[in-house]
C-alpha cells in the first residue's frame, strides 16, 4: 500500500467473501464508486480513476468472481448480491456517503443500490445501460460468451481476442488493449493464459428485475442522475436514453461522440460531463 493520494489495493470481508478495491485521490476528498461491466474488473478504470483522483477519492470495486475478489456461489451471481455486496463493502470501507458511476452491468447495479440506499448516493452515473435494453447488444454478448476461449497461448493472442470481440476495444493501440487485458488473466500451470474471472458469473442478466420493476427503480432514485450514451451503443438506444432523461425530474443524458459500447470515461465529452457533474461536497 502507498501513500495515502496514491494508488493503493484494498482488501475487505464483505458479505461473506474477500473483496478487492482499487483506491486512488485523499482520503479527505468527496468519495466516488466505481462499478465495472460483466465481464470487466477494476483495472478497466485505470485512467478515469487516475483523472477523477485530482478531485475525489476514487474507489473501483472488483466484483465477486472477477478481478482479485474470491469467487462466489455459482447461483449468487446476481444483481440483488451484488447489491448486497456493495453496501457490505460500503460499510467495510466506513464511507457514509458517495457518488456511484457504474458502466453496463454496474450501472444496473448502481441504479438498483440507488433505488435501495437513497441516504448513501450523492449522484449516479448510469454509462450506457438503462432499464430497456436492445436485444442486438445482448445477444451479441451472450454470443460472445458462449464462445469465448478458455486458454491463450500468450498475451498478444489475449490482445487479438478483445479487439475482436469489444467494440470499444477495436479502436485502441494494441498496448492500451495489453495493459488492460493483462489483468484480467493469469499465466497457468501448463503456461497458458486463463481468466481470473469465475466462468460462472458470465451469463447474461442473471437476477435482473421485470423491465417494470427496472423503470419503477429508475423514477424512484432521489439523486441527480447522469446518463452516458456511446453514440454507437448497441445495448443504450437513443430512444431509451432519450426517456430517461424524460422519466426523472433530475436527469441529463449526454452522448459520448465516437464511443462504442461501453464509453471508457476517459473520452473527452465522458470526461467533461463526470467533472461537471460530480459533486465537489
Amino acid at each position: 500500500m502507498t501513500s495515502a493520494f496514491g494508488v493503493r489495493d484494498i482488501f475487505v470481508e464483505a458479505n461473506g467473501l474477500r473483496q478487492h478495491l482499487i483506491a486512488r485521490g485523499s482520503a479527505s476528498a468527496p468519495s466516488v464508486v466505481l462499478l465495472h461491466n460483466l465481464v470487466g474488473q477494476a483495472r478497466m478504470f485505470d485512467r478515469a480513476a487516475t483523472e477523477l483522483a485530482e478531485r475525489f477519492q476514487v474507489f473501483a470495486l472488483d466484483f465477486r468472481g472477477r478481478g482479485e475478489s474470491a469467487w462466489g456461489p455459482h447461483d449468487e451471481y446476481t444483481q440483488s448480491v451484488y447489491v448486497s455486496d456493495v453496501e457490505a463493502v460500503r460499510e467495510a470501507l466506513g464511507i457514509q456517503r458517495f457518488a456511484l458511476v457504474g458502466t453496463a452491468m454496474g450501472g444496473g447495479v448502481a441504479m438498483a443500490y440507488a433505488a435501495h440506499h437513497p441516504e448513501r448516493v450523492t449522484a449516479l452515473v448510469m454509462n450506457d445501460i438503462g432499464p430497456d435494453v436492445d436485444g442486438g447488444g445482448v445477444s451479441r454478448i451472450s454470443d460472445r460468451t458462449d464462445s469465448t476461449p478458455t486458454a491463450f497461448p500468450d498475451l498478444k493472442a489475449v490482445v487479438n481476442y478483445y479487439k475482436e470481440h469489444f467494440p470499444a476495444a477495436a479502436r485502441l493501440s494494441n498496448q492500451r488493449v495489453e495493459d488492460y487485458a493483462r489483468w484480467n488473466v493469469r499465466l497457468s500451470d501448463n503456461g497458458l493464459y486463463v481468466w481470473k474471472m469465475d466462468p460462472a458469473a458470465r451469463h447474461v442478466g442473471m437476477g435482473v428485475p421485470e423491465q417494470d420493476e427496472l423503470w419503477r427503480q429508475y423514477r424512484s432514485i432521489k439523486c441527480p442522475i447522469l446518463v452516458l450514451r456511446g453514440e454507437h451503443s448497441d445495448i443504450l438506444s437513443k430512444e431509451t436514453a432519450a426517456k430517461m432523461g424524460r422519466e426523472h425530474p433530475d436527469a441529463q443524458v449526454v452522448e459520448v461522440t465516437g464511443a462504442a459500447h461501453p464509453p471508457l470515461l476517459t473520452e473527452p465529452d465522458a470526461l467533461s460531463a463526470l467533472n461537471q457533474f460530480l459533486p465537489a461536497e
